[in-house]
């Protein structure tokens, strides 16, 4: 029996990748043991170094900066979702004047490093007389990048649906925007969802670049505090681990929630029930109702 990429291991193959891998968490382990080990030896937790969390104006200012990476991420979020649902359906018009720049602006916006946008609405725009704000050059900056890649997202997932959805709408009467919005963005969006979830996930990483532009984040506020030398000695090894884990924190609560809605969305399910000496139901697939009316 074979695979598609390879012939499946045969004895020797399986225990020389078993010898292979316990030589590769091996290496794992000890590099993680060295660095813990330089950590210690430099007295990277000493009391001085941890005292910094004990105070209540540095906790207040960490509640803050994740607010604002928070905000930043929740606005630019819906922006993009936004921007990448309409691009999505400008691309796939039926008129080329409209389709053309569509796909200019989404290709233009994803080719763009996202950190040269910030510099460019930050310190560019001012040149010409236009000041926007840290927060508001961040906001437009992952609004742009991240909507484009979405509007691929919904693009493809909007092409990957049945025609038979798309004709049966037409069949009841349904004008091209109507369809689009009602019939294959809704099912599109259910289809895409752990790659939109994804998606958002590097959104709320990529607000970590406001720091370059001053904007009051997460990773500033670790700069800000970990280089202080004269009451904490640098503490930056701990409050990165702690910026760290907060990050790993709030990814992992979407990576919950895409996976809590892809769950949800299998099982729901439209009941129907009919009149009859027993209670009998009919189970719907939501995705399949409105081939099913017609």
């Amino acid at each position: 029996m074979s695979m598609v990429l390879f012939d499946v291991p045969g004895p020797k193959a399986r225990v020389r990748h078993k010898i292979m891998a316990v030589i590769g968490i091996a290496a794992i382990v000890a590099a993680v043991v060295y660095v813990a080990m330089r950590f210690i030896v430099t007295d990277q937790f000493t009391t001085r170094r941890l005292d910094w969390i004990n105070y209540k104006v540095i906790q207040l200012s960490l509640v803050e900066a994740i607010g604002n990476t928070l905000a930043a991420f929740a606005v630019g979020a819906v922006l993009a979702l936004v921007f990448g649902a309409i691009f999505a359906a400008a691309r796939l018009s039926d008129h080329a004047w409209i389709r053309t720049p569509a796909a200019v602006i989404v290709e233009v916006f994803r080719a763009i490093p996202l950190v040269i946008m910030m510099f460019f609405f930050y310190y560019g725009l001012p040149v010409a007389g236009v000041k926007l704000s840290a927060f508001t050059a961040v906001v437009i900056s992952l609004m742009l990048y991240n909507g484009s890649v979405l509007a691929e997202i919904f693009r493809a997932g909007i092409n990957s649906l049945p025609k038979g959805q798309s004709e049966a709408a037409y069949a009841l009467g349904m004008r091209k925007t109507q369809v689009m919005t009602l019939v294959l963005l809704p099912q599109a969006l259910r289809a895409m969802l752990p790659t939109i979830i994804s998606q958002l996930v590097v959104l709320l990483k990529d607000t970590a670049l406001g720091f370059l532009i001053t904007f009051e984040e997460l990773l500033r506020w670790g700069t800000r505090i970990g280089g202080d030398a004269v009451n904490f000695g640098r503490p930056m090894i701990s409050v990165m681990i702690v910026v760290a884990l907060i990050y790993i924190g709030l990814c992992l609560l979407l990576t919950w929630l895409a996976t809590y809605l892809e769950k949800r969305n299998r099982r729901n399910k439209k009941v129907i029930h009919t009149d009859g000496g027993d209670d009998v139901a009919t189970h719907v697939q939501l995705g399949h109702a409105s081939a099913s009316a017609v």
